[in-house]
């Protein structure tokens, strides 16, 4: 079960992480309370770089933010709303995961790899896991929204995700994230995948039969987005 941990703003979460043996960690650009500048999470990612995947996680980001994050964080991945996508030059070989919020068009196609939130991103809010399940049959999902350790086992039965995502639900207070939460989130992750045992069956027969790969070229994901971006909600 693939996990990422959202919202980096000190050494120790970037720290906890890593110990917890996670596969990504988040920096978020967004207006947030855990909004960092793209020099302070370059300074973060050092530990992490080449152990996990470094995302930059931003929501309706003008161009030129974007440059900047590109240029000074370097990062492994950039997350954003699909609908944004379309909209931005971004470099061919860049990891691009797109979120999905509320509706979505599910006639049409999707990205090889997608993260399903909610509404509002960093409340503790939970997505709509009857939606995220359907999708999750047709792409890699990576649940978020109002995930922790006492409910994410109940979440990965209900909808048999690719991958997890927590930011609030590990923190001690918002914006300072919990070591001690960081490793019972993931403890309780693998614990629940390990008695789903027929989800990574069903992941790994759903990949095969698609062709799937872990990241899709950006140009190719662009073309597919903009096909979509008429039929998702731009909250």
């Amino acid at each position: 079960m693939w996990i990422k941990i959202c919202g980096m703003t000190t050494p120790d979460a970037v720290a906890a992480a890593l110990d917890a043996g996670v596969d990504a960690i988040g920096f978020v650009f967004a207006d947030s309370v855990r909004q960092v500048t793209p020099n302070v999470a370059a300074r973060l990612a050092e530990p992490a770089r080449g152990r996990v995947r470094c995302v930059a996680v931003t929501r309706h980001p003008a161009q030129q933010a974007i440059d900047d994050i590109l240029a000074v964080f370097k990062p492994d991945v950039l997350q954003t709303d699909s609908v944004d996508f379309p909209m931005l030059r971004l470099p061919t070989q860049l990891e691009l995961l797109p979120v999905l919020r509320g509706h979505h068009d599910e006639d049409g196609g999707f990205p090889v790899r997608v993260l399903f939130e909610g509404l509002a991103s960093g409340t503790g809010m939970p997505c709509d896991w009857v939606t995220a399940r359907r999708v999750a049959r047709r792409t890699e999902l990576v649940l978020a929204g109002g995930l922790n350790a006492a409910n994410v086992a109940s979440a990965i039965a209900a909808v048999q995700p690719f991958g997890v995502d927590v930011s609030s639900g590990v923190e001690a207070r918002p914006g300072l994230k919990s070591a001690t939460e960081i490793a019972k989130f993931a403890a309780a992750v693998r614990s629940a995948a390990g008695k789903s045992s027929d989800t990574d069956a069903m992941i790994s027969s759903r990949s095969e039969k698609a062709g799937l790969q872990s990241s899709e070229p950006a140009e190719q994901l662009r073309k597919m987005l903009e096909k979509s971006a008429a039929h998702e909600d731009p909250v």
